[in-house]
């Protein structure tokens, strides 16, 4: 459990959360005011990041022998990883495409997803040598998104009290993708919490 390739395959996981991170925290600069054009841009190339990352592990798991937690849900974990980004890569494109003027509503949903990324980010790190405190940060990235979910409801509430006209169907398609990315980002904390709990037995 404690092998070079261990630990090459935490950093490697820690890698692509990190672009994942990456990503969400541009998102978070768009719903600021950052140039939308200019963000898609970067979020182009933030994406091929994740790819590479990605590539890496992939490669990584055929080669070696010994694994932190079982192969299987590495694999689910780091495809739920990378689901995220997709998710946030398809966020950006449409708030650029046709997004309202003010992306402000999307602010604390993305703030909670870096929060989340984070804790998931910690529970990774402590795979190999802290397993128990592993089952605390996976909690904490599950409440991150269950966080975007309400801060969802609670935008469509405000949102179908007001005008109905083309800003609010524009708005709720964006909070739509915000809840994609949060489920994507549950999908990931399952994964693995789900190889944690094979690994005790």
């Amino acid at each position: 459990m404690r092998g070079r390739s261990s630990r090459r395959v935490v950093g490697l996981v820690r890698a692509q959360i990190a672009v994942a991170r990456a990503g969400a925290e541009l998102a978070g600069q768009m719903a600021g005011g950052h140039d939308r054009s200019l963000a898609r841009a970067r979020m182009a190339e933030i994406e091929h990041q994740g790819d590479a990352a990605r590539a890496e592990l992939v490669t990584l798991l055929r080669r070696v022998l010994v694994t932190p937690i079982d192969r299987e849900d590495l694999f689910r974990l780091s495809r739920s990883i990378d689901d995220v980004l997709d998710q946030l890569r398809d966020y950006v494109r449409e708030a650029d495409l046709f997004g309202p003027g003010d992306l402000g509503f999307a602010t604390e949903l993305l703030q909670a997803l870096t929060k989340g990324l984070d804790e998931l980010e910690r529970a990774v790190q402590h795979m190999i040598d802290e397993p128990g405190s592993v089952t605390e940060a996976v909690l904490a990235t599950r409440k991150a998104r269950t966080r975007m979910r309400q801060l969802r409801q609670s935008r469509l509430g405000e949102l179908f009290t007001g005008t109905l006209d083309m800003d609010t169907l524009r708005r709720r398609e964006l909070l739509s993708r915000l809840d994609a990315v949060g489920q994507r980002l549950g999908e990931a904390a399952d994964a693995l919490a789900d190889a944690m709990l094979k690994r005790s037995h």
